[in-house]
């Protein structure tokens, strides 16, 4: 993984952080899932087909691809060489999660992974001391789990689950999303994508299993 500057990782994050509009939109038009789910299917594929021309070289997706987020990718893409940012695999997590959740809980799981990731980046790069062999740091663990679970008890209340519940529910989700972002790289699954999974289901089962 290359390096950018804070300044390009604040503005990453930013991009990541305007994501946001996925879970209002699930909460909203939470009637809609099923359309909610094939929409957010037909962008991710779209994205897809963007940056693969991105990547062999077409020059108006290149312009604009560049004006949006140059600067910010880790790696650029050599020629001929395809690689995929994270913005399709968010789009494809929110539409999974519709299709796995109800709304309340795909919209939970999916403000989980945006502002969980979002902290654990921007306090492990800027306070991070206490650092592990991948490279990830204990500040950062603890920033994911404590504003990744703030995030996901505020759209899961939209379900009328009581406190008692959805605390710990909430604490749970967050803990097993930081872990699918730790070992990223180990269960080869993109954390944009694996920790919406993962965290729903983990709620999901404590849910049951407090009735």
């Amino acid at each position: 993984m290359g390096d950018i500057s804070f300044r390009d990782e604040l503005r990453r994050k930013a991009v990541h952080l305007s994501s946001l509009w996925m879970p209002v939109v699930m909460i909203v038009f939470s009637p809609y899932r099923w359309y909610l789910a094939a929409f957010f299917g037909i962008l991710a594929a779209a994205s897809v087909l963007v940056e693969h021309a991105y990547a062999r070289g077409n020059r108006r997706v290149r312009r604009a691809y560049d004006v949006f987020f140059g600067g910010m990718l880790r790696k650029e893409p050599e020629p001929s060489d395809w690689v995929i940012s994270g913005g399709p695999p968010v789009l494809a997590a929110a539409c999974m999660v519709l299709l796995c959740f109800p709304p309340e809980l795909a919209a939970s799981a999916m403000a989980l992974m945006l502002l969980g990731d979002t902290a654990a980046a921007l306090v492990g790069r800027r306070w991070g001391k206490t650092r592990f062999a991948n490279g990830k740091s204990l500040e950062g663990v603890i920033a994911f789990i404590a504003v990744g679970a703030i995030g996901f008890a505020v759209f899961l209340s939209f379900r009328g689950i009581p406190l008692s519940r959805l605390v710990p529910v909430s604490l749970a989700a967050a803990a097993v999303g930081a872990l699918a972002e730790f070992f990223e790289k180990k269960i080869r699954i993109d954390d944009n994508f694996g920790i919406p999974f993962f965290s729903g289901w983990a709620a999901v089962l404590l849910l049951h299993l407090l009735g």
